[in-house]
């Protein structure tokens, strides 16, 4: 995502901010590696380098061959920014080199594929590179910045333009606002012919062979915004090369989940080695799951209370061990699976149930609470709050089990007994 629609994204959900001192809203998103993007881009008739890939290092020689380039970028890919000027286990350093020489091309892919890329996006452990780009060198002559995105402020979606490419657009909006344009587009209409001309020409596109294919890569990338369901398509940098081509060199999109039943050929292309294997796990299942680095496993139903939940939890001495939004139309099936996720974890020596049953009938999450904790033979202490529909019968649940389950009957209150049931 770029660093401006995360500032975008940050103001719009600053109150929730100040209510957590985590700031945690959980939110599945695609993420497709560069060369994805680029794949994409490409299909819907956007010009993008030439460019092969590698995941073995004996397929370096034909990707060399296959390209006839003068001048070679090798670029890791891995879900994570700063690759340039990241290293590597191995101590080699930068994750994107460029070579004229194509027996350099093969050392910086032996250098790099099968290890692990550390940059100040990832964990201290790095990121495995598992493919490499080898891609075609363009000669820039200028470089600018285009983005269409999704905006609440605007209802819809909006072009996000400027001169000022290949840098950190938050820096420019801030220090030259005048080099961002901003404007917004009818859903049924999106990008014509005069708003790709006027978009160009403030680009700084000219001649008219130029500005003609500007045109037409913007009025592209309009295009493949509305056909994958984007939030965003954000090309930076957007160039001209000397040679008067107009070309996509770099390329991050992101999509709306809520389409996945549309696009599902590309949420299929998700590579999930990359993420944490708890999160994946409990995906499956339709469970919003977050780890942190505590002892206290939460399963609360709903964003804002789970980070209620983990504030009371702190303010009571504890350090909560993971986020677990179970989500308001909860089967029993899934609370055994969010208490597996959780028993799971070595760190946990404690859960904490939180639930305001509103949708959710707070009986069926005793009932899974119950049959979880028969089922996974849970060790370790459990304290359960319920408050809302059907909660009278959900306590007599509880009590009838026989399990050493503690109940309270406020949060703080449940908050208090979790942590003290670790000092125990």
């Amino acid at each position: 995502m770029s660093s401006l629609l995360v500032r975008q994204t940050l103001c719009a959900v600053k109150n929730l901010k100040n209510l957590s001192q985590f700031g945690i809203v959980p939110i599945r998103r695609l993420n497709l590696l560069e060369y994805q993007s680029k794949e994409l881009l490409r299909d819907s008739g956007i010009s993008v380098q030439n460019f092969a890939i590698v995941d073995d290092t004996k397929k370096t020689s034909s990707a060399i061959e296959s390209l006839h380039a003068e001048e070679y970028v090798i670029k890791a890919q891995v879900l994570a920014g700063g690759r340039g000027k990241g290293w590597f286990d191995n101590g080699f350093k930068g994750g994107v080199q460029i070579t004229r020489d194509p027996k350099a091309v093969a050392e910086y892919v032996k250098s790099m594929l099968g290890h692990r890329l550390i940059t100040k996006q990832t964990s201290q452990d790095g990121i495995l590179v598992q493919k490499i780009m080898i891609a075609e060198s363009v000669n820039i002559a200028r470089e600018t910045y285009v983005c269409i995105l999704m905006d609440r402020s605007y209802n819809g979606p909006v072009l996000i333009a400027s001169p000022a490419g290949g840098m950190d657009i938050e820096s420019v909006a801030e220090e030259t606002p005048e080099q961002i344009k901003k404007i917004p587009l009818d859903i049924l209409y999106g990008i014509d012919d005069q708003i790709a001309t006027e978009v160009a020409e403030f680009l700084g596109f000219k001649g008219e062979k130029v500005q003609e294919k500007a045109v037409n890569e913007l009025k592209n990338l309009w295009k493949l915004f509305v056909d994958i369901d984007a939030l965003q398509v954000e090309i930076n940098p957007f160039v001209e090369t000397d040679e008067g081509q107009v070309i996509a060199v770099d390329a991050k999109i992101s999509f709306d989940d809520n389409a996945h039943f549309r696009q599902k050929d590309i949420f299929a292309l998700e590579d999930s080695s990359e993420k944490d294997p708890r999160e994946v796990d409990a995906s499956k299942f339709n469970l919003n799951y977050i780890g942190m680095d505590g002892n206290i496993g939460c399963l609360v139903n709903g964003a804002g209370l789970a980070m209620a939940t983990m504030d009371i939890i702190k303010l009571n001495g504890g350090t909560p061990a993971n986020f677990l939004d179970v989500g308001g139309s909860v089967k029993e099936d899934q609370v055994y699976q969010a208490f597996r996720i959780l028993t799971e974890d070595p760190k946990v020596k404690s859960i904490l149930v939180n639930v305001f049953g509103g949708i959710v009938n707070c009986a069926t999450i005793a009932n899974g609470i119950v049959a979880a904790s028969r089922t996974l033979g849970l060790k370790i202490p459990l304290v359960v709050r319920l408050e809302g529909t059907n909660v009278s019968e959900a306590k007599k649940i509880l009590a009838d089990s026989g399990l050493p389950i503690l109940t309270a009957n406020d949060l703080d209150e449940a908050a208090k007994k979790a942590v003290d049931s670790i000092k125990k």
